[in-house]
């Protein structure tokens, strides 16, 4: 049986570690709030393990129904995720995303 975090796994995978990425979408509906945000959430990933790949306010939707907003962020497990985005650094900053956006994040593996 394949374990539930594996489901999916194609011939692609390697036994490697594998990074994971926070993939955030959203709807900007207070851009002087979001920049504050951003402000503060930069500050917070100072102290940790990670790469943003992209973060723009000018998304292209190709199909369905999404925001302009796309960020994607990095981490080289789960656990350093995970460690960043509990951390009282970023949870002190986190209201004002949620205040100035809607929309989803999603945690995904990437391929190790």
């Amino acid at each position: 049986m394949v374990p539930s975090s594996r489901r999916g796994a194609t011939l692609l995978d390697q036994t490697g570690p594998m990074p994971t990425y926070l993939i955030v979408n959203a709807t900007i509906t207070d851009l002087a709030l979001l920049e504050e945000y951003g402000a503060g959430a930069r500050a917070t990933l100072a102290e940790h393990d990670v790469t943003p790949l992209v973060v723009t306010n000018e998304a292209t939707v190709l199909e369905g129904e999404a925001g302009e907003r796309v960020v994607v962020l990095q981490f080289p497990t789960r656990e350093a995720l995970t460690a960043w985005y509990e951390s009282d650094a970023y949870q002190a900053v986190i209201g004002k995303r949620f205040a100035s956006t809607k929309g989803f994040a999603v945690v995904v593996d990437g391929l190790g």
